[in-house]
């Protein structure tokens, strides 16, 4: 990937931390292993997948970054997030995150300018999260507003 003056950090960088995460998933069921790197302030807040016998405890990368985002109190505005998986054979393969992951990421700040980067280390492409997850509920449909 050609470095892009537009693009406010490198995605390489980004990409290699989601990398690094998926030596540290937790996969004994599906044996699907996942990376995500979240990039906000300058900072890359990672995650891993976590696996559960009980398969609706399972942590996404996703969700795990976006997790230790919150527990760093936080900071700044989420720009983008990458996210790289393996296959059981250890072979790269695209994974696009998953509705719950989606909904999620739609409600974090900024979310509407939010980039998806999947692919893998050697190449990804950027996706905007409105366009995967279009027309999506949030907070604003229950008359909330965030403190």
């Amino acid at each position: 990937m050609a470095a892009d003056p537009t693009i406010p950090f490198d995605p390489e960088s980004l990409f290699e931390m989601a990398r690094r995460q998926v030596d540290h998933a937790r996969a004994p069921y599906s044996r699907f292993r996942v990376g995500a790197a979240l990039w906000s302030d300058s900072q890359i807040f990672a995650g891993c997948n976590v696996e559960n016998a009980s398969y609706g405890l399972t942590i996404c990368a996703e969700r795990g970054a976006v997790m230790n985002w919150a527990a760093a109190g936080s900071p700044g505005v989420p720009q983008a997030i990458a996210i790289v998986a393996q296959d059981e054979a250890g072979q790269w393969v695209q994974a696009m995150p998953c509705g719950a992951c989606r909904q999620v990421l739609s409600e974090l700040p900024g979310s509407s300018d939010l980039q998806v980067w999947i692919g893998n280390p050697q190449q990804g492409e950027s996706v905007p999260l409105s366009e995967l997850l279009p027309r999506a509920f949030g907070p604003e449909h229950l008359s909330v507003r965030e403190d």
